[in-house]
């Protein structure tokens, strides 16, 4: 439920940083909710270890202020048992949050560049009005008397753009195509005039008019959310011909996809170590076990980020990835011990 209501909140965030899909390229709301809802998977991936240590944290402090776990621990039952039901869910979301950062997530965001793209520059956004000017880019204006679909009749076309001219394009039929550079009117029977230091007037049977609103290949810059994790390590044990800063990215890049799952089980350990090794005892009125296992977590977390950001090479996420090894195996030798502590 937590993840529901976070991963709802973040969602409507995203929907409010991109209204502008729907009020200045006049996008569609099914289509724009299918835009935003390609974040989600995204935006799971980065929540989900605080998600759940807060959901552990609230059940099992619960737990203690009903006297739940006193009454379990007084039967003999082992803090190791009792955090076994948290262990356990940690394992199953670590898995399904390897298979997110792995493959869902990678997927998805190649979908969602890609759509954006077409949403902004390629054909579907692009309404033209019958007998009205559209002004399709800065200096671009076009003119058009039929609309059937992609298909245009008797149309003028105004360019602006170019820093040596202006031309001016009529013709009796165009057809709006898309193109690797983006949008294009293939044009038929028509004439072209041009003014620069000269003015040229012609004539053609078909003319490919490229818009240049937007070049395509500005999408595939480098993203390394989008790069698929077979690519991404094979440029990590690669890094040939990368900058410095593609290779710091793709590195953190790594370590988050292979490394931050594991944060799942550390977390939920840390709580139970607060939780079940430092409470039962107590009998104070305010019980400092949570507010210290938050602390931890926070530490712990920070911690991983830093060191995320700091790797270079494929020996320092191996090295990484030893420690957070044994901070999990520390973590249950503490909680295999049967003894509650005060």
């Amino acid at each position: 439920m937590l993840m529901l209501v976070l991963a709802g909140l973040a969602w409507m965030m995203q929907i409010l940083t991109m209204l502008k899909f729907l009020v200045q390229y006049g996008i569609d709301l099914w289509g724009f909710l299918g835009l935003t809802i390609l974040m989600i998977p995204f935006i799971i991936s980065i929540i989900m270890p605080f998600v759940i240590f807060i959901a552990v944290l609230f059940i099992y402090n619960k737990f203690i202020a009903d006297r739940e776990i006193t009454t379990m621990a007084a039967s003999g039952i082992s803090p190791f048992r009792i955090a076994m039901p948290a262990i356990k869910l940690a394992a199953v979301m670590t898995a399904i949050h390897l298979a997110l950062n792995i493959w869902i997530v990678p997927a998805t965001q190649v979908k969602f560049y890609d759509t954006q793209w077409e949403m902004r520059y390629g054909l579907a956004h692009l309404k033209l009005q019958e007998a009205t000017f559209t002004q399709m880019a800065p200096g671009l204006v076009v003119f058009v008397e039929n609309v059937a679909g992609h298909d245009l009749s008797n149309l003028m076309l105004y360019d602006n753009r170019g820093a040596r001219g202006q031309m001016v394009i009529t013709a009796e039929k165009g057809k709006l195509v898309n193109t690797i550079r983006g949008l294009s009117i293939v044009m038929s029977g028509g004439s072209i005039q041009y003014r620069d230091d000269n003015f040229t007037v012609g004539t053609f049977d078909t003319f490919d008019m490229d818009m240049n609103m937007a070049d395509r290949g500005q999408n595939n810059a480098f993203r390394v959310r989008r790069v698929s994790t077979g690519d991404l390590i094979s440029l990590a044990a690669h890094p040939k011909g990368l900058s410095p800063r593609e290779l710091k990215s793709i590195m953190a890049e790594v370590t988050a996809r292979f490394l931050g799952p594991l944060m799942n089980i550390i977390l939920v350990l840390i709580c139970m170590v607060f939780m079940l090794k430092t409470s039962l005892l107590r009998r104070a009125s305010f019980n400092m076990a949570a507010p210290m296992a938050v602390g931890a977590m926070a530490v712990a977390q920070t911690g991983f980020m830093a060191m995320s950001d700091a790797v270079l090479a494929v020996p320092h996420i191996l090295t990484l990835g030893a420690a957070q090894i044994i901070a999990i195996i520390m973590l249950f030798y503490i909680l295999k011990s049967d003894r509650f502590q005060s």
